[in-house]
């Protein structure tokens, strides 16, 4: 399939543009050329070295990736950025970039992932970041008791055998819950206004612990990485459906 096409429906699909104001990483192709024919897709959390050469190692054309290489621009291509762009460029490989799109996507995306995983029923989107949500945010079929709920976060995500942190501020059965993956604790006030009893996220700051024990909710910490392989997953998937051949590239930080 050409390259051009697969650009053009991934925007579709993920609302690419829409984004395009909110968004600090550039989103859509960020590394490729105008003509090429894409036969195997690699897919990963990370656009680091180690994805890229894994890429070329599983013979792939495209790689998608939720965190690229570009947030606001180069001001030079030389040292460390250099070294991490010279593998794409040297092995014909692009680069396609889907950062707060597939944070929000609604069926796709990372927080609709771990939605997913949670079993979270009647869900709407969360998150607010202008006018477009990058979380999702439901009830669970019953409830679950915090040890349960960051025990199952455990056993089900790959967290590279780091424990799951739980700010336990919240209430003793857990029925509503709020996520937004990676850097989430930002919205922890929307969780507490929404009246969720849990938000589910990546990784913290310092000042989480004393706004969750004021607020009297739960946080859980369950890895900046661990959170967002969902998304980068589903279009796996998805492309799979074009009939292109794909890898998925595990590449965990424990983080």
């Amino acid at each position: 399939m050409e390259l051009s096409s697969i650009v053009d429906r991934l925007d579709e699909e993920l609302r690419t543009d829409e984004y395009a104001d909110l968004d600090a990483s550039a989103n859509g192709l960020q590394v490729g050329p105008e003509v090429a024919e894409i036969e195997r897709i690699a897919v990963a959390v990370d656009g680091v070295r180690e994805t890229f050469e894994a890429a070329i190692e599983a013979d792939a054309d495209l790689l998608v990736v939720h965190h690229g290489l570009s947030w606001g621009g180069f001001d030079r291509v030389t040292g460390r950025t250099y070294d991490r762009i010279a593998p794409l460029i040297e092995n014909d490989l692009a680069l396609y970039v889907s950062h707060l799109p597939l944070d929000g996507h609604q069926e796709l995306g990372n927080a609709a992932g771990v939605a997913d995983l949670l079993g979270l029923e009647d869900r709407a989107p969360f998150g607010e970041h202008g006018p477009e949500h990058i979380g999702q945010r439901g009830t669970v079929a019953g409830s679950y008791t915090p040890d349960e709920l960051r025990e199952h976060l455990e056993t089900n995500l790959d967290i590279g055998g780091q424990p799951v942190q739980h700010l336990a501020f919240g209430p003793d059965e857990i029925e509503d819950v709020a996520v937004v993956t990676g850097s989430g604790v930002d919205w922890l006030d929307e969780a507490v206004d929404a009246g969720a009893d849990a938000l589910v996220t990546g990784e913290g700051k310092g000042k989480a612990y004393h706004e969750a024990q004021e607020a009297g909710i739960h946080v859980f910490l369950a890895g900046h990485y661990a959170t967002e392989t969902f998304g980068v997953r589903a279009l796996r998937d998805l492309v799979e459906e074009w009939g292109l051949k794909t890898t998925f590239l595990d590449a965990p930080t424990g983080l």
